[in-house]
């Protein structure tokens, strides 16, 4: 591949655990001294997985990668809950779960498949009123998120080490999969949080197609070395 092309590159990475997708886009600029480095939708620092990059005039695609329905796996547990929904902040708060049945999680899962109403999580990079929402609630601040409709595409579960939940998700733009473990906690009369997330796809790319990020920036920055 030809990383300097003058019509710009889309790179294909498999972000590491605790990376935030800044930190992979601040790596690969730096490692090609490229102007224009952008990621076409974020990964949160304790999720892996697929990262679509766009460099130099690529970057005008992004929004058009943005769009793309995406596929998640994971696992979230029943009966505790963490302000930021997954194990980024301490334990909150714990619920009973002996009253949960495969039946009850079986429609639950129905519920939450197809078009819904998803309220982003308070810990987002969601801005209200010029502020990060992650900001306010690090703070303390109490602030309102608008609900979206988002598509739950297909959603799968599998519940044989309960309270822990193994799932697929594919779902369309704007989808908070840290919210949809949240609700589908609330519906459950529980809680819930996430304990691991990786994106599986993005509209055609699969992260069996990405590199992992150092390797690939050790390459880059060689190539421009060379040149």
């Amino acid at each position: 591949m030809n990383y300097f092309d003058e019509n710009g590159t889309v790179l294909l990475l498999d972000k590491p655990l605790h990376w935030t997708s800044f930190d992979v886009v601040n790596k690969i600029r730096h490692a090609g001294k490229f102007k224009k480095v952008g990621h076409a939708g974020t990964l949160d620092p304790l999720a892996t997985g697929l990262l679509i990059l766009c460099a130099g005039k690529k970057t005008k695609s992004i929004e058009s990668y943005q769009a793309q329905e995406k596929e998640y796996t994971g696992s979230f547990v029943l009966g505790k809950t963490t302000p930021s929904i997954d194990l980024e902040t301490d334990f909150d708060k714990e619920y009973p779960i002996d009253h949960i049945t495969e039946e009850a999680m079986r429609a639950v899962q129905a519920s939450l498949t197809g078009l819904i109403s998803q309220t982003p999580p308070m810990h987002s990079a969601i801005k209200v009123k010029g502020r990060r929402a992650y900001e306010a609630a690090r703070s303390g601040e109490e602030i309102a998120l608008k609900s979206r409709e988002v598509e739950i595409k297909e959603f799968e579960i599998d519940s044989s080490q309960f309270p822990e939940i193994q799932f697929r998700v594919v779902c369309s733009k704007g989808t908070y999969i840290r919210s949809l473990v949240r609700d589908f906690g609330e519906k459950l009369d529980s809680g819930a949080y996430l304990s691991a997330l990786r994106r599986t796809r993005i509209g055609d790319f699969h992260v069996d197609q990405a590199e992992e990020v150092e390797p690939l920036a050790n390459k880059i920055k060689a190539l421009r070395e060379s040149l």
